[in-house]
């Protein structure tokens, strides 16, 4: 399979496959769409979820494409209007500029455009033990053989890179100090503060280092994401939005606890954290966001809290994480529910525009892809996006790998203890990339 994509189109032909391997099917077909320039692989980690259908999703090669820098959200929703098949792509943090007029001067090493979906040439759908292959390209027989000759990705030794912090740990704590005073004159209710680790001259595999990170932390909102030279390796557990039909449901994060090996210990932590007051009235503060944001795009009444402070174990953390459900207004679309609801409050904080602002003078990077959303959009218009967070990611043109962390910061927060977390949400990463902080 050649490394571009093709640009012969035949009619479009699905098949579907029975599969009695799972986890090998998803290596395989991981390794065939990384052939191309452009792809996105979503992987589901067989967390069963009444939220969760699809236990992998792919795009290889794109047939059309959207990107933009400004003007974004009106240039899309003419793109939108065009489409009527798949389409997998981003939005950008940085968006937030244009919602809410804001600007950023910060550097962005890696370069992601604001905004970029393509309909792509082949669509795969692993669900219930059946691949489905939908494809422009070859036939759907022919593109199966291929995937499932294809060679795992090799798990060679990590090759330790030299990692920098765009903060020291006495520079994020003066930060954090100095949101602090600005929660106690009553700027902002909640901030959420993240801190850029980066390397330079880095020359990695990104389909290892993903299968590396996604082996240690295998999370629900996982993807590949593949933009010719930049990529995202990431293992986010949070979802933004998801929309089926009328119903729209987002499930923001926020409070985190270790895991511990020892399983007494390990339900103990647990315990700590369901009843953990900083944690709740981190994640409460955000649920009011979120139901607040949705009000503007649902019917009257409509909006509900499904699950609060539910507790969800993950591969390296505890986390306490929330559903808000409602039912759209008429006629809205993605347009009105970005609009209305994008950048997601967990990574914001409360208010949410005074709190960009001051995100912004006192973070170091633009956040670019980094508490975003990567997703898909559905023929029928029905989506799916993560949060883009536990990522790596990174310009092989430039030989530039970076990711960030960060937490919510609180009245009740300790610097101290906030960089600790900041740590913590990065161990895995910092596992496979061989850094010890």
């Amino acid at each position: 399979m050649p490394s571009h994509e093709f640009h012969r189109r035949v009619k479009q032909t699905t098949t579907s496959f029975p599969i009695h391997n799972t986890e090998l099917l998803k290596q395989q077909v991981l390794s065939w769409v990384s052939r191309f320039n452009i792809c996105c692989f979503l992987d589901n980690h067989q967390y069963s979820s009444a939220y969760q259908s699809v236990e992998c999703l792919a795009g290889a090669g794109a047939a059309e494409l959207f990107s933009a820098e400004t003007d974004v959200l009106p240039q899309l929703g003419r793109f939108l209007d065009t489409q009527s098949g798949w389409l997998f792509g981003h939005l950008n943090y940085d968006l937030k500029n244009e919602i809410e007029q804001l600007r950023s001067d910060h550097p962005d090493p890696v370069g992601f455009p604001t905004a970029f979906f393509f309909r792509p040439q082949v669509v795969l759908q692993l669900a219930e033990g059946v691949l489905t292959i939908q494809s422009e390209l070859e036939s759907p027989d022919t593109i199966f053989r291929q995937i499932t000759a294809e060679p795992l990705p090799s798990r060679p030794e990590a090759h330790p890179l030299q990692i920098r912090s765009r903060l020291s740990k006495n520079d994020y704590i003066s930060a954090v100090q100095e949101i602090l005073r600005h929660i106690a004159r009553g700027d902002c209710y909640e901030l959420n503060f993240c801190q850029e680790f980066y390397s330079e001259h880095a020359v990695i595999d990104p389909l290892q280092v993903y299968s590396q990170l996604t082996a240690i932390s295998p999370n629900p909102f996982s993807c590949f994401y593949k933009l010719d030279h930049r990529y995202l390796l990431c293992a986010s557990p949070e979802r933004y939005l998801q929309k089926k039909g009328n119903r729209i449901l987002s499930q923001p994060i926020k409070g985190t606890f270790k895991r511990d090996p020892d399983p007494a210990v390990d339900a103990a932590l647990k315990q700590q954290l369901q009843h953990s007051q900083k944690d709740r009235s981190e994640n409460v503060m955000v649920v009011d966001l979120v139901r607040n944001d949705l009000s503007r795009i649902c019917k009257e009444g409509s909006v509900q809290v499904s699950e609060l402070f539910g507790i969800y174990s993950f591969p390296q953390v505890h986390q306490m994480i929330s559903t808000i459900t409602g039912e759209l207004k008429e006629d809205t679309g993605l347009m009105q529910i970005l609009q209305a609801s994008f950048p997601m409050g967990s990574m914001t904080g409360a208010p949410k525009k005074s709190v960009m602002q001051l995100i912004e003078r006192y973070e170091r990077t633009k956040r670019g892809i980094y508490s975003g959303a990567v997703g898909y959009i559905s023929p029928d218009k029905d989506f799916d996006f993560n949060v883009v967070i536990r990522s790596i990611l990174y310009n092989a043109k430039d030989q530039y790998l970076g990711y960030q962390v960060g937490g919510a910061i609180t009245a009740q927060s300790d610097p101290e203890k906030e960089y600790e977390e900041c740590l913590l949400k990065a161990a895995a990463i910092n596992k496979v990339i061989g850094f010890h902080p």
